[in-house]
């Protein structure tokens, strides 16, 4: 959450500074710039930057819309077609996805949040959930599958957000201080706020047993992990170290969280990293992969590849993880973001997909059995990022 505000720096940058990452560089757009991070967002989440690019059509099978080598996904299929449509997350059902898009044809400046059914929607768009006001990101369904939780800075502003792309030559994304976590129905209705602190509030995900909420926060006065009940209550801080701390997911038995973080160690890179965030932004750096236990305890950081690591989420069997990164070119001219999935202390790293410019947001469906992620594969060489979906495959 707030990936996608990583994911379209990231692009511009060439290593992708984004959580937001992105892909190609042929033309940006501030969309994805931000946030997975969420925007995991990125989520990230939490910005997308536009601009992935096209792969080679001759790379990719145009009947099964596979790239050699990808032998973990069968049966793929795209759900979207056309705009920015990333961080799409299963139901606990798993018979229905949530994502943020933003696309012209729907008529919403930047990134809302849409539901769908797991075999894509019908009609001229999917259902949109959020306020259709400010800017969205990060959404996940409640536990019982008629609740969704995402964020937004409709309450701030009704006017989509807009911050610089560069500061003297560095890329940066805001995080937008308006930022804060509700719960809606599945016809849009707000059913709650669930925080209300000064600063970005942002990237929540809940726990498979449906009990607690991970977010990011700056209330601290840095980008760390915080978590809560899932009504909102007994809100507790979970990491400390300098850096932005975000796109959390939680282990299959509720016991862990898997996120990427920026760690920024020499003195002018921390000063850097101050001075950005005093004023609500964030200059896109490496990131690498961590995991601890919900309270904190037991931090580990697990990758240590170099470029931008970032959207991880944990294989079903909690033993391993998959996720996005460009390490392969990082700082090589055009970025190229595929997934990749190890043994959760680092070892056994496998390339899951191959195509040739951007791939990430992955997540497995509560039962195990499919995948969905993110691509700019078969988007008729253009900028577009589609929602495409997959049986996995051992």
């Amino acid at each position: 959450m707030n990936f996608k505000l990583l994911f379209s720096l990231l692009l511009l940058v060439g290593v992708w500074s984004c959580e937001n990452s992105t892909a190609t560089e042929t033309k940006t757009d501030d969309k994805k710039t931000e946030a997975h991070g969420h925007d995991h967002g990125s989520g990230d989440h939490a910005g997308h930057g536009h601009d992935h690019g096209a792969a080679p059509k001759s790379a990719m099978d145009s009947t099964t819309l596979l790239f050699p080598g990808e032998t973990h996904i069968a049966n793929l299929k795209q759900l979207t077609f056309g705009g920015d449509n990333a961080e799409a997350y299963f139901s606990f059902d798993n018979k229905n996805l949530v994502f943020q898009a933003t696309n012209p044809k729907w008529g919403v400046e930047c990134d809302q949040i849409y539901v769908m059914p797991i075999s894509g929607y019908e009609g001229d768009m999917p259902k949109l959930i959020s306020t259709g006001k400010g800017r969205t990101t990060c959404s996940y369904f409640m536990p019982g599958n008629q609740e969704i939780i995402y964020s937004s800075t409709h309450l701030g502003n009704e006017a989509c957000p807009n911050s610089p792309r560069q500061v003297n030559g560095k890329y940066v994304w805001g995080i937008f201080s308006d930022f804060d976590i509700f719960v809606a129905d599945l016809d849009g209705n707000i059913k709650k706020q669930l925080t209300n602190s000064p600063g970005y509030d942002a990237e929540p995900t809940i726990s498979p047993d449906g009990k607690t909420i991970v977010f990011t926060s700056t209330r601290t006065g840095d980008l760390e992990l915080w978590t809560m009940n899932i009504d909102g209550s007994n809100q507790k801080q979970v990491t400390k170290g300098l850096g932005y701390d975000g796109g959390a997911f939680f282990s299959p038995d509720s016991k862990k969280l898997l996120f990427r973080a920026s760690r920024p160690e020499s003195a002018e890179d921390q000063k850097t990293y101050k001075d950005f965030l005093k004023k609500d932004l964030v200059q896109p750096t490496n990131m690498e992969l961590y995991v601890c236990n919900v309270d904190g305890s037991d931090l580990k950081k697990i990758t240590d590849l170099g470029g931008a690591n970032w959207a991880p989420f944990f294989h079903p069997s909690g033993e391993k993880v998959i996720f996005a990164s460009n390490h392969k070119n990082a700082g090589k001219g055009r970025p190229r973001f595929n997934l990749y999935m190890m043994n959760l202390d680092g070892t056994g790293l496998e390339q899951i997909t191959h195509d040739l410019v951007f791939d990430a947001f992955p997540m497995f469906s509560p039962d195990g059995k499919k995948l969905v992620f993110s691509s700019n594969r078969n988007n008729g060489g253009g900028s577009d990022t589609n929602v495409f979906i997959a049986d996995w495959v051992e």
